[in-house]
């Protein structure tokens, strides 16, 4: 029991982790809460509901480079123009971008919800220690601590993670310094869609289904996951993410039965004293204005 607890909890929390990570790093460097982000989610879910037949060696990487389109073109359509906007204006607007989305969707790909058979290999599952575990469940783990590692390898290893790093603690000092502010937000933006396509591809095997507002409960868990941690940093929203993941399922396990249909509300009731005690986020970091 204890080690599919463990399992279980850390395949959860490493996900909403990565989830966390595509809310905060624009927050960070932008002040901008993307709330189109899930429907970034729900593009690269179409391709997967498009190509639910292919393998995944030709849907997956296809919906990630869909993802990541639909991120940079939000940019250069709906926020570029804006960057000198205050947050209510910026908010606003990606209020806007995200039912847009939702609308072209409910118009074209998808007018209901959509069937997507999983890919045959995710069905498989074998035991360890006792322990059943689904190739999903290894999915789910591995391709989220996979993320979140190669994304801390590019903000402290590369030159392009420097840049963002400085972006994130004063943007127009680090313009000044040289930093190119246009090619990192769009940066900052492919890399965010990006990993909303991999959750997509995360979400899609899980629900077995794409429907237009499916990307609501991702942009929620994202959303309370990077509050929990502290918006402006990386570090404290993927452990907010991650505390957030693990929470979820340790309820969901020991609640008695009558009371797992409240599990959501006992959730986001230990969410509201956790930021009663710490508003600021458990890692807090450096306030930043873009204009």
């Amino acid at each position: 029991m204890w080690i599919q607890l463990l399992i279980d909890m850390l395949g959860l929390g490493t996900f909403y982790a990565l989830l966390t990570l595509g809310i905060a790093l624009l927050f960070g460097i932008l002040g901008l809460m993307n709330f189109a982000y899930g429907e970034t989610i729900m593009a690269a879910a179409v391709v997967l509901l498009m190509l639910k037949d292919s393998p995944w060696w030709v849907s997956w990487p296809l919906a990630i480079i869909v993802g990541i389109v639909v991120s940079v073109l939000t940019e250069r359509v709906a926020f570029r123009s804006l960057r000198g906007a205050d947050p209510v204006t910026l908010m606003i607007a990606s209020f806007a971008v995200s039912s847009a989305l939702q609308a072209i969707a409910r118009m074209t790909a998808l007018p209901k919800v959509q069937g997507v058979p999983p890919q045959p290999f995710l069905q498989q599952s074998f035991t360890v220690l006792g322990a059943r575990i689904s190739m999903l469940q290894v999915l789910t783990l591995v391709l989220s601590a996979a993320v979140i590692a190669l994304l801390a390898i590019v903000m402290q290893k590369t030159s392009l993670g420097m840049q963002l790093r400085a972006a994130a603690e004063d943007f127009e000092m680090a313009k000044v310094l040289g930093v190119r502010g246009s090619f990192v937000i769009m940066s900052a933006f492919a890399i965010t869609g990006a990993i909303a396509a991999i959750s997509a591809i995360v979400i899609v095997a899980k629900q077995g289904a794409v429907g237009a507002e499916m990307g609501l409960q991702p942009l929620l868990i994202g959303v309370v996951g990077a509050v929990i941690g502290g918006m402006r940093s990386l570090k404290g929203a993927a452990l907010g993410g991650l505390l957030l993941g693990m929470a979820s399922v340790l309820l969901e396990t020991f609640l008695p039965t009558d009371l797992i249909a409240f599990r959501d509300a006992f959730l986001y009731t230990a969410v509201i004293g956790v930021l009663v005690i710490r508003p600021q986020g458990l890692l807090a970091g450096v306030k930043v204005r873009v204009s």
